[in-house]
């Protein structure tokens, strides 16, 4: 349910990327597609550790899947998280007929950047100063 799920992942998010982002945001993507945002929970803690936020719409003639947000928790890395929240995300995006997907990451975000080509996206474009804070990043296609 969005009133105790929005808590959780603006916190995660908020904590973890260096990207402010609004609680509209948030309500964009899980009222539109909720069905492409995943978390992933502590069994023992009940906090949450991880969250992938993507939709799904048509661009230009395809239908085109975006990861918006993709965060765990920096005591959960190594422990595939990552991997297995996207996995899980593209999978769903697949089943709905997506044609490709998109994403951006900063150019400096190392972990990111492996953990994205290891699931077979590739560097399409490199964008200046994309971040607020002037950075740069690559828009990685799969």
């Amino acid at each position: 349910d969005e009133d105790t799920q929005l808590p959780l992942i603006a916190s995660i998010i908020d904590r973890e990327l260096s990207e402010p982002y609004s609680i509209f945001t948030y309500r964009y993507f899980l009222n539109n597609w909720p069905e492409l945002c995943f978390m992933a929970i502590d069994s023992s803690s009940r906090e949450c550790v991880g969250v992938i936020v993507c939709k799904l719409e048509k661009h230009r003639e395809m239908m085109r899947g975006y990861v918006g947000m993709l965060v765990v928790d920096k005591r959960a890395r190594k422990l595939k998280l990552g991997s297995e929240l996207v996995s899980r995300a593209l999978a769903v995006m697949q089943e709905r007929g997506a044609d490709e997907c998109v994403l951006e990451a900063e150019t400096t975000n190392e972990g990111a950047l492996r953990l994205y080509q290891s699931l077979g996206f590739i560097r399409d474009k490199a964008l200046s100063r994309y971040y607020l804070s002037g950075r740069d990043a690559y828009r990685l296609k799969l």
